[in-house]
């Protein structure tokens, strides 16, 4: 027998072993996780930013929020996919952008796996990433955004920045192949809202009033309700994000509540020595700022790594609301750059320098293939710098175009002076 047909032999029952093959189990955790990831969003995050609004502004932040979701997912779905996960014509555009060939998911049949689950619930799971990124920055801006520019803006941006950060980092692009470690969106999903509400707050200007005018939320127990759910569907960002029932997502999962506990304790222990009083909102607001940390490293750290990073993003987190907004005198409104973009900064920097050298945990990278420790956390910089110099020019660039198309980015000084509620909507939270 010829040598060739003797190796084909012996590899066929390896290469079988190698074909995907459908996990009931691993199916069934993607399905819950994305629930999960649903849920933080138009639930979760609405709450938790609806109620630390003004009161007459409640209804219209939920539906920014809201509206964002539905908008973004359905953008997902046209092309958005495609862009991130799709294959692209060339090698030089591959490293960008995963071009346009899954379209309307065309190519895709219900039947295709995604390793051990149907690759149509890994187009759902990230579709529920892509929405909450962009929902994220809708903080930045609530209570003076028009809500026509706000929806194009949702639209838009989901094509031209979210997708291509997330195939450059998720979908075999450029900062992929240089070994960047996120595991479930520190850089892709936090930086990147973060960022982009800093950059809205700033071109559609400060509200009327700010910093002069007191501007109370309606109702803090909304937003700590809104800080649990978030904390819930959590376990399904990051364990989720492990793509299985694995051991890997039992990590995620403790790594998780471990940097989040610690971190609601931080801010609430850093307000209380320094404004002397605890407050609810604060300790809330401490543990989204421990979840948005532990996110890129919660696949890939040790528990003192959680606790590390818990605790000292959060501080970066408080240090960003309490003292650096006040000095640069931008207006984010509920601190969407703050807690998001700077405990995602540092979690993805801390992710180089703490992740455990474990070639099972580890993706290709410095750092896996030869312990390079400072080769992994100049790549992590490299990663970080290059996902904000995309979503700066990107956003400003979606910004314009959707202010033009819709003849303006700002409500009206009376539409303003009344409340978004009642005068974009006709709703009113306070009758309710």
């Amino acid at each position: 027998m010829k040598k060739w047909l003797v190796a084909l032999l012996l590899a066929l029952p390896s290469l079988a072993m190698a074909k995907d093959k459908l996990d009931t189990g691993d199916t069934a955790w993607m399905m819950m996780s994305t629930a999960l990831v649903l849920l933080m969003t138009p639930a979760g995050l609405a709450l938790f930013y609806a109620g630390m609004t003004r009161s007459k502004n409640v209804l219209n932040t939920y539906a920014m929020v809201f509206g964002a979701f539905v908008v973004a997912f359905v953008v997902w779905i046209v092309a958005g996919y495609s862009i991130a996960f799709g294959t692209a014509s060339s090698s030089a555009v591959q490293n960008i952008m995963g071009g346009f060939s899954n379209v309307f998911l065309n190519g895709i049949k219900w039947t295709d796996l995604s390793g051990s689950y149907p690759t149509y619930v890994f187009v759902a799971f990230q579709g529920t990433f892509a929405a909450i990124t962009v929902a994220i920055a809708s903080g930045s801006v609530i209570e003076r955004i028009k809500f026509s520019t706000w929806l194009v803006f949702v639209a838009i941006w989901g094509l031209v920045v979210y997708a291509p950060i997330a195939h450059m980092v998720w979908g075999g692009g450029i900062l992929m192949k240089m070994g960047a470690l996120d595991f479930a969106g520190g850089t892709v999903v936090h930086m990147n809202g973060g960022l982009a509400g800093l950059v809205l707050a700033v071109l559609v200007g400060k509200r009327a009033g700010y910093p002069r005018s007191a501007m109370k939320p309606a109702t803090v127990l909304l937003t700590a309700l809104g800080a649990a759910l978030l904390w819930f569907g959590w376990y399904g960002f990051n364990a989720g994000s492990a793509f299985g029932a694995n051991a890997i997502a039992g990590l995620a999962l403790l790594t998780t509540t471990i940097a989040t506990a610690a971190a609601a304790i931080t801010w609430m222990l850093a307000e209380w020595f320094v404004y002397k009083k605890p407050t609810l909102l604060g300790i809330a607001t401490g543990a989204v700022a421990g979840l948005v940390a532990i996110t890129p490293a919660a696949g890939f750290v040790s528990v003192g790594g959680a606790f590390i990073i818990g605790i000292v993003g959060t501080l970066f987190a408080f240090w960003g609301v309490t003292v650096l907004k006040k000095k640069l005198g931008y207006d984010d409104s509920l601190d969407a750059f703050g807690v998001h973009f700077l405990a995602g900064l540092f979690g993805a920097l801390a992710t180089g320098l703490l992740a455990v050298k474990d070639s099972d945990l580890l993706w290709d990278g410095p750092l896996k293939e030869s312990g390079d420790r400072m080769g992994q956390f100049m790549v992590q910089v490299e990663s970080v710098v290059a996902i904000g110099l995309f979503t700066l020019v990107g956003t400003v660039v979606v910004y314009y175009i959707a202010t033009a198309l819709t003849g303006g980015s700002r409500v009206d000084e009376e539409s303003e002076a009344m409340g978004l509620d009642e005068s974009v909507h006709g709703e009113s939270y306070m009758n309710n």
